[in-house]
């Protein structure tokens, strides 16, 4: 497992003891399948991050996204990397900045089902502090734009992600959701 319980154990003493989740989400077959192709050696997480710059929100957009839809930027771990170093590579990635981690926030854990059969997911979800950098996609063969957005803006980006009937985006909104609930809590 790339995100293995010690590491958690070490995140959560530096970051903080997240908020915990669970639920469980029917899937298409074409989304299950996917899910199942990023599962490369096991992996079975994704980090999420929530970045801060100032009060505005750094969010990306995959090619296949329509216009108007971003999300909050996520990704794995390697192998052998430590949670700092995936962590700041994915980021940076993604989109450009160069950052620092400053809240475990959330544990969600997701079992997403098609008919008889199940993937058992984990979304580690952090509030992250922007430090330097214009944002811009990095790898642009998977990122098609990062864009700063304000709070107010997340509604009719989720109207967007719902309208599109997939679950994996249905799930992205949800999660969304529930981290800021949480920072709303925190203010």
């Amino acid at each position: 497992m790339y995100f293995n319980s010690s590491m958690i154990k070490e995140v959560e003493a530096k970051y903080g003891f997240p908020e915990e989740l669970a639920m469980q989400l029917k899937t298409s077959l074409e989304e299950f399948r996917s899910i199942r192709e990023s599962q490369k050696d096991g992996r079975s997480h994704d980090l999420t991050f929530f970045i801060f710059k100032g009060e505005e929100l750094i969010f990306i957009a995959k090619h296949w996204y329509p216009p108007g839809m971003y999300r909050a930027p996520s990704g794995g771990l390697h192998r052998g990397e430590s949670f700092e170093e995936g962590a700041k590579r994915e980021i940076y990635e993604e989109t450009g900045v160069e950052v620092e981690i400053e809240k475990y926030l959330l544990r969600i854990d997701v079992t997403f089902t098609c008919g008889d059969e199940k993937i058992d997911w984990k979304t580690h979800i952090f509030k992250i502090t922007y430090l330097s950098g214009e944002p811009h996609p990095v790898d642009t063969t998977e990122i098609k734009e990062v864009k700063l957005v304000t709070i107010s803006d997340i509604p009719q980006i989720k109207r967007i992600m719902l309208s599109l009937n997939s679950t994996g985006l249905a799930y992205r909104a949800r999660l969304t959701d529930e981290v800021l609930k949480l920072l709303q809590q925190e203010s």
